[in-house]
């Protein structure tokens, strides 16, 4: 998953798409292009995870057919289709920009069409219909201009690392120096608002707490959207060093209570905060929404079987999938050289696959692929770092004010699991200004939610809870006026 922690679940994959812009020029061979133009729009059903997916299918002013593609509930446009082929009943989408394929027969009314999507290796069954509404999400939080406050292009540098970091400087719009404070995202590339799924959860906290008077800065991370760098070789202590970096920038600013500069950081960004905040004498209080306690191995044999028992996955496959988790993770753990260790993981991930059933190989599309993107997946540099992480480390040191939020439904980082390690450190270090709480009916992502599903994000409007963000808010004045 992106913009969360990415858990190895074997048999969960949720389809996350990038927009590349622009459109490429689709092709043809003995097309029927009456039937076809138009909007197409279906919904993958990725193991419990649903997705809306909408082909549009137009001609271009030169008269050539272009098509794009949306998937409206995360939020992503105009994603470019390399390839479209009509061909008697056939109906092919191919997009190299996703690197997904749709292959479906158009049946007899002209206006339904039964098919498969296959991205990376991974193949679900996808039926599209012509529609003339083409369907949108709902973001009532997003807020929208003219804004009470003034909003700032800013880019700063991380000296370190060569590169610079793009963001946007929030400001009360009367008064100052303010309290300010610097978001730091979870896992996987994020741009500044975090945005997952629709949701711009890091835009929605930074409008509510520009209007309570805070500045807020927000950042895309290295290697994403207008900052440099390069996000696949980096690790959670790469990113700590970007996060040094906007509290150093932010400590430039005239504008900005150099006194009064903190950090919130959301899931694996609950882990770098305590890192920055042991490494600066700037920053003056900590948040952590959903902070782990317990370190990267553990929380994703924790995580992938909470969020397998919220999609009904009985005990035994559960069982199977953590066993197949911990032989790689013992790979991972022993064997530093990635050639000899994909070749090991190799082994463990055929072996797991000639124990799946047939049906649900048939499902999987090719094995092949999918063994590929895993193997590819945990050799990075982030995924071996994280799993041998543990948070703790820096816990026992941190001395700061701490507010520590938890949503009672996050299968992601369960709080009953991870929460008394975080107070458990933070009584080691002697933290006496320490709060952590667990906000009734909330997820992972601070949203009110049912179960707390991952496949339930996609489907909220609310982005996040406003009790959540009070809470935050009180606590960021109470500590800023003393």
């Amino acid at each position: 998953m992106k913009r969360l922690l990415r858990g190895l679940t074997f048999i969960c994959a949720i389809l996350m798409l990038s927009n590349t812009g622009g459109m490429q020029a689709a092709q043809a061979a003995d097309a029927s292009w009456s039937v076809v133009e138009g909007a197409w729009a279906g919904t993958l059903d990725a193991r419990g995870t649903k997705l809306r997916i909408v082909f549009r299918v137009a001609k271009d002013a030169d008269g050539s057919w272009k098509t794009l593609m949306d998937s409206p509930d995360q939020g992503v446009k105009d994603i470019a289709v390399s390839e479209t082929i009509v061909k008697g009943d056939s109906l092919i989408f191919k997009s190299a920009a996703v690197r997904g394929t749709y292959d479906g027969l158009i049946q007899p009314d002209g206006k339904t069409a039964l098919g498969t999507w296959k991205q990376g290796g991974v193949s679900f069954p996808l039926t599209l219909s012509k529609t003339d509404q083409v369907p949108t999400i709902n973001r009532p939080q997003e807020p929208k201009p003219p804004f009470p406050y003034k909003q700032e292009e800013v880019v700063f540098k991380n000296e370190k690392a060569g590169i610079v970091l793009s963001g946007t400087l929030t400001l009360p719009e009367r008064g100052g120096p303010f309290a300010a404070v610097a978001m730091i995202s979870g896992s996987g590339p994020q741009d500044r608002d975090e945005l997952l799924l629709g949701h711009k959860p890091f835009l929605v906290i930074a409008d509510y707490l520009t209007r309570r008077g805070v500045a807020v800065l927000r950042y895309d991370d290295r290697g994403v959207g207008k900052s440099t760098g390069d996000f696949a070789k980096a690790t959670s202590v790469d990113f700590a060093s970007d996060a040094l970096a906007a509290v150093t920038f932010l400590k430039s600013r005239e504008d900005v209570n150099s006194k009064r500069i903190g950090l919130a950081g959301h899931s694996e960004g609950a882990i770098i905060a305590p890192m920055v905040a042991n490494q600066s004498g700037d920053v003056a209080f900590v948040i952590l929404l959903a902070g782990p306690g317990m370190n990267g191995e553990e929380l994703l044999y924790l995580q992938a079987a909470r969020i397998q028992q919220a999609m009904g996955v009985d005990e035994k496959t559960i069982a199977g999938s953590e066993a197949t988790q911990r032989k790689i993770f013992g790979v991972l753990n022993s064997e530093k050289d990635d050639t000899v260790a994909a070749k090991k993981l190799r082994e463990i991930l055929n072996e797991a696959a000639e124990e799946t059933k047939a049906d649900e190989k048939a499902e999987a599309g090719s094995v092949e692929a999918a063994i590929d993107m895993q193997i590819k997946q945990v050799l990075n540099p982030w995924f071996r770092y994280f799993i041998a992480y543990d948070p703790v480390v820096e816990l026992n040191r941190l001395h700061h004010p701490v507010l520590a939020l938890w949503g009672e439904k996050d299968l992601q980082v369960p709080p009953k699991e991870n929460m008394p390690l975080v107070e458990q450190a933070l009584k080691k270090a002697g933290n006496e200004k320490a709060i952590l709480k667990v906000l009734p009916g909330l997820n992972h992502l601070f949203q009110t939610a049912n179960t707390g599903s991952v496949s339930e994000y996609a489907q909220i409007e609310e982005t996040f809870s406003p009790a959540a963000l009070t809470v935050i808010g009180d606590w960021i004045a109470e500590r800023t006026a003393k």
